[in-house]
């Protein structure tokens, strides 16, 4: 089906969408950003994501793993080490995150900084 027939038919439940929602979530991609350049440990990205809390990190590496996005290897030593990296599928989202970079960089974030100023000569 294409993405007129999809959109024609449940608008809500094409492959866009459906996209968006496995990799949708406040942390998600700067989780992905960090397992796109190589195989990190849990306790690695919490130290180079430090606002994100423990439980939250779980979470979203959970859920990021059942999307099939993420693989996690847990090896039996003590303390127990886990390491996650990307599948081949989360691989092909590195040049996708790149385009929504490029994008917000151009459109996004113009947009955010003019808000922010808007706010400041209102605050005055």
């Amino acid at each position: 089906m294409d993405m007129e027939q999809w959109h024609r038919a449940d608008p809500l439940n094409c492959p866009a969408v459906a996209a968006l929602g496995e990799i949708s979530g406040k942390w998600k991609p700067a989780i992905l950003y960090y397992l796109f350049s190589k195989t990190r440990r849990f306790s690695e990205l919490q130290r180079l994501i430090p606002s994100i809390s423990h439980k939250t990190l779980t979470q979203q590496l959970r859920e990021l793993e059942d999307a099939g996005i993420i693989l996690r290897d847990v090896f039996p030593t003590v303390p127990p080490r886990t390491e996650y990296h990307l599948t081949e599928a989360g691989r092909e989202l590195d040049a996708i995150f790149l385009q929504l970079y490029r994008w917000g960089e151009a459109h996004a974030m113009p947009r955010r900084l003019a808000k922010a100023e808007e706010n400041v000569v209102a605050a005055e």
